[in-house]
């Protein structure tokens, strides 16, 4: 495989923000044209991922609580907490 296919096969960050244990990312994935946001909050120990639509994806990056019903991939433990 060559290096610009394996390029093609990951994730490319659009953005990204930190503050107070509080970590949040935007992805694009160009091989499926689709977007993930990424929250990591060491205060709750917690950890999910947000498939937003395009149109939402920047609401959903700077609101990622108001959406969390919403992931697809969520992980919880207080244990993990600062």
């Amino acid at each position: 495989m060559t290096v610009a296919r394996l390029r093609q096969h990951h994730s490319q960050e659009l953005a990204y923000r930190q503050s107070d244990g509080l970590e949040v990312t935007l992805f694009w994935h160009p091989v499926t044209d689709g977007l993930t946001v990424c929250v990591c909050d060491q205060r709750r120990g917690s950890y999910f991922e947000i498939r937003p639509e395009p149109h939402q994806a920047l609401d959903v990056f700077y609101h990622p609580y108001a959406y969390a019903s919403f992931s697809t991939v969520r992980y919880e433990d207080e244990r993990l907490a600062a």
